[in-house]
């Protein structure tokens, strides 16, 4: 498995006793629901961070778009398919099959987990015979703010960060507006673990059992609009290191932040499955500065690959399932964000 953000100079070490110091100064929380105990988490940090941009995502969740079916529609975001940005048009609730016990069953770690959450990251779950991939691209750059923990560096709004900037994504972390609107709060993972571990915490954050986070900030991918219909999707975790093809999900642009080795350092720009798969098999030099206080990156090997999806170690498995998490959904095929220059 490979898995996060940038800098120089200042060990992994000094970087993990900042954030155990952090969570132990802030009482860590954050308003967390489970999908089966509600749990109340408070915190006293603070944050001067602004998002002069978020307006425009919290918009969609008021769409004004319809759709000939009687349920009524949970939310609507955005995502790609095929360089272009599409909406995606929510229903009905996200399922989490098998559940971690089934998954996981000689792991004491995820039986803990089981109590707080039944989905994860990790390994392939079991879906409806009609289910079809959907690629979550987590900007694993940013480091642990990619949880919208403002202690781990995240906005008050959820977005992550990344050295000075607000990174907007079509889903904010820790379930903070605007949220993907059927999309679990908890989820449970083996590199969460490994990342915890790295910095020496044995015993989960935020009140939390060991390798359980809130749900992270990403961007979407579709490789198919199925027809508009209303279908399961089974959700794909993309780790993102390369910070310069992270796509802006209202523009669909990327914009070269950090040095790169390649020629074109947006080339990738992660919009379509085609990006995606190129982007498995692109090695960047650069990405060892871009990401070298970054605690997730650090703990998972330092891969050099500009994405690295866990399971698959060649681009042709992009489709292989990592998670349980199915999320119904209708791909409709119109911009939800507003015009923006």
């Amino acid at each position: 498995m490979n898995i996060v953000e940038k800098r120089t100079g200042v060990s992994s070490t000094v970087y993990a006793t900042t954030v155990v110091i952090l969570l132990i100064i802030a009482g860590i929380g954050y308003g967390l629901y489970t999908t089966q105990t509600p749990r109340t988490i408070t915190s006293t940090v603070t944050s001067t961070t602004a998002v002069t941009s978020s307006s425009i995502l919290t918009s969609t969740i008021t769409s004004t778009e319809t759709t000939p079916t009687t349920l009524a529609r949970i939310g609507v975001v955005g995502g790609f398919l095929d360089g272009k940005i599409v909406a995606f048009e929510f229903y009905t609730p996200f399922e989490c099959k098998p559940s971690l016990t089934e998954l996981f069953q000689n792991s004491e770690e995820a039986q803990v987990a089981a109590a707080v959450t039944s989905c994860e990251v990790g390994a392939p779950g079991t879906f409806p015979p009609n289910a079809i991939p959907v690629w979550g691209l987590v900007p694993a750059f940013a480091g642990l703010s990619i949880f919208g923990v403002t202690a781990f560096g995240s906005t008050p709004e959820g977005y992550p960060s990344y050295d000075g900037r607000t990174l907007l994504t079509n889903c904010t972390g820790n379930g903070h507006m605007p949220p993907c609107p059927d999309h679990p709060p908890l989820f449970y993972s083996p590199v969460n673990s490994i990342v915890e571990r790295s910095m020496n915490i044995t015993n989960g954050v935020m009140d939390l059992p060991q390798g359980v986070m809130p749900f992270p900030a990403h961007n979407h991918i579709v490789d198919t609009a199925a027809g508009q219909q209303d279908i399961p999707w089974n959700a794909i975790a993309v780790f993102v290191f390369d910070p310069n093809i992270f796509p802006n999900p209202v523009t669909g642009r990327c914009e070269q932040i950090v040095p790169s080795s390649l020629q074109n350092a947006t080339e990738n720009c992660l919009t379509s499955i085609a990006a995606l798969q190129h982007a498995m098999a692109t090695t960047n030099d650069a990405i060892a500065d871009a990401n070298a206080k970054n605690p997730i990156w650090l703990a998972i090997g330092q891969p050099l690959t500009q994405v690295v999806i866990a399971g698959a170690s060649d681009p042709s498995q992009y489709r292989n399932a990592n998670s349980n998490i199915d999320v119904p959904f209708a791909v409709k095929e119109y911009n939800p964000y507003p015009p923006h220059p």
